[in-house]
């Protein structure tokens, strides 16, 4: 940092340490995004002063960091920096307006959720071998719940007998808010249960009233999840042409923004279709 840049800087630097009480490292995080906001404005325009810094010079300075190759995270970090040293400028009286207020951050890329592909749970599920004591029947079935259902693991670990209707072949799903669903599953599913409360009868006289419990008859689980066999659920059936509102249902969403996420691998499906068919795509070959 050169000391024209110190001079420029270090009022709100100290603001930082001193008044809003950060961190050294997270000061230090701070000047860096700064120092090379000011070189680029250096380096690009020969130096700008702050009443002449519009919108335009910031959203040209996240172009050039976009095709360094920065993420859109870091992007939003550093233009976190720049609103927050503006907005110290325009209380200063430095000011009158922030340049940023005008800034559109980029949005962040939403992080797909993990699936295991199709062939790979159905090798997974002809393979798996489960120990004979009663962990082994937890574990069996609650693996088989969840793929079949998609359901979350606190709708598994409330889950209660009177919930799955072994005529209708369908469970009885409470999800967040008491809002219920109803789940279609197979006969092989309602067998596997019905084979499960039988054994639960010879293990225990007496058990929490809960579906699924420990081998001492208490309600079961710990908070961990094998949560990629709901994400697999809900990929397999839109990969199989399940609409989306219906897959919405079934995982008890209470919007379709959060189940939109599960059409990427549909669309990449649309893109090998295309690629194979398109008149112009098989010219290239």
């Amino acid at each position: 940092m050169t000391d024209q840049q110190l001079l420029l800087l270090q009022p709100f630097l100290d603001y930082l340490k001193f008044e809003k009480r950060y961190s050294q490292h997270t000061v230090r995080s701070y000047q860096d995004d700064l120092v090379q906001f000011l070189d680029f404005l250096q380096i690009t325009f020969g130096g700008v002063e702050w009443k002449d810094i519009s919108a335009s010079i910031i959203r040209s300075w996240m172009a050039s960091q976009k095709e360094g190759g920065m993420t859109s995270r870091s992007i939003r970090r550093k233009i976190s920096t720049l609103r927050s040293f503006f907005k110290y400028q325009v209380r200063t009286g430095a000011l009158e307006i922030s340049p940023v207020t005008q800034v559109t951050v980029p949005k962040m890329s939403k992080r797909l959720p993990g699936f295991v592909q199709e062939t790979d749970m159905a090798q997974l599920l002809e393979s798996i071998r489960f120990s004979e004591d009663w962990k082994g029947y937890n574990a069996k079935l609650l693996f088989n719940l969840f793929y079949a259902t998609g359901m979350r693991l606190s709708e598994l670990i409330q889950m209660q007998p009177l919930q799955v209707d072994h005529s209708k072949g369908q469970l009885r799903i409470l999800g967040k808010g008491n809002k219920e669903r109803i789940i279609p599953v197979s006969p092989q599913l309602i067998a596997l249960v019905k084979e499960y409360e039988q054994e639960k009868k010879k293990q225990f006289e007496k058990t929490d009233p809960y579906l699924l419990v420990t081998e001492k008859g208490k309600k079961t689980l710990e908070k961990k999840s094998p949560h990629i066999l709901r994400h697999s659920f809900a990929t397999h059936l839109t990969n199989h042409g399940a609409s989306l509102n219906a897959v919405k249902e079934l995982l008890g969403h209470s919007s379709l923004a959060s189940t939109q996420v599960y059409t990427h691998n549909t669309i990449e499906k649309l893109k090998e279709v295309y690629k194979k068919a398109h008149p112009k795509e098989q010219d290239k070959h």
